[in-house]
């Protein structure tokens, strides 16, 4: 059985709540990635992602010099290193998200996993096309 560990993405960085959203948004530019945890070293308080950035920020008439603890969401929903993709794929369907912040025993930050992991990763591609499935269907 393959766990969240065997197709995480370790390289995970970390902004901090204080950050501007236009700070936010060149990490992700120049990372090449669509969310960021939100907190300082591994204790984490937020996510915040493209979409937040857009949605909640842009969308309001937010400045670019807002922090990003206004933008961001407080809800994180995350996935231990240990389970299972399946259970992986279960939460990112049951939230209809594509990426989950993964923690070890300590809860700690030690990696991010995307939809996207799971299809490039995976040797069982059943969950991964559930879950995707699941997340694109209009709440």
């Amino acid at each position: 059985m393959q766990t969240v560990s065997d197709v995480m993405n370790t390289n995970v960085q970390v902004i901090s709540p204080e950050a501007t959203l236009h700070e936010a948004a060149q990490h992700m530019r120049d990372g090449d990635f669509g969310v960021l945890p939100v907190g300082d070293m591994d204790n984490l308080i937020g996510i915040i992602t493209d979409r937040d950035i857009v949605v909640r920020a842009v969308a309001e008439g937010m400045d670019i010099n807002t922090p990003v603890r206004d933008a961001m969401s407080e809800q994180i929903v995350f996935v231990n290193q240990d389970d299972s993709l399946e259970d992986a794929a279960r939460l990112m369907s049951d939230h209809q998200i594509r990426r989950l912040p993964v923690v070890d025993a300590d809860d700690h930050l030690v990696g991010i996993v995307s939809i996207g992991d799971f299809a490039v990763e995976s040797s069982d591609l059943a969950p991964v096309t559930e879950a995707l499935s699941d997340i694109s269907t209009p709440t």
